[in-house]
């Protein structure tokens, strides 16, 4: 499933990439224009990018948090079977 996220994650950034680079070259602006378009779009990116690194950092805490619950339950109910 980590593997997955990894997946999910680099293509986003690649079809994000993508796109801003066929925008960029497909679009008629001029020089000025496109560096502005170039730095709103990479905000844009930054945040988004930003976003689902935050969840993918929670959604890992979540699992981390649940093994170790599960581990401690485990522990507890295996000494008390032996």
């Amino acid at each position: 499933m980590s593997d997955n996220n990894g997946n999910l994650l680099a293509g986003f950034f690649i079809g994000a990439l993508v796109g801003i680079t066929l925008g960029i070259l497909f679009t008629p602006k001029s020089g000025k224009e496109m560096r502005e378009d170039i730095a709103r779009n990479t905000d844009k990116l930054l945040v988004k990018a930003k976003d689902e690194y935050k969840k993918t950092a929670e959604k890992c805490s979540d699992a981390i948090s649940g093994a170790e619950s599960f581990k401690d339950y485990w522990e507890a109910n295996d000494e008390k079977t032996v």
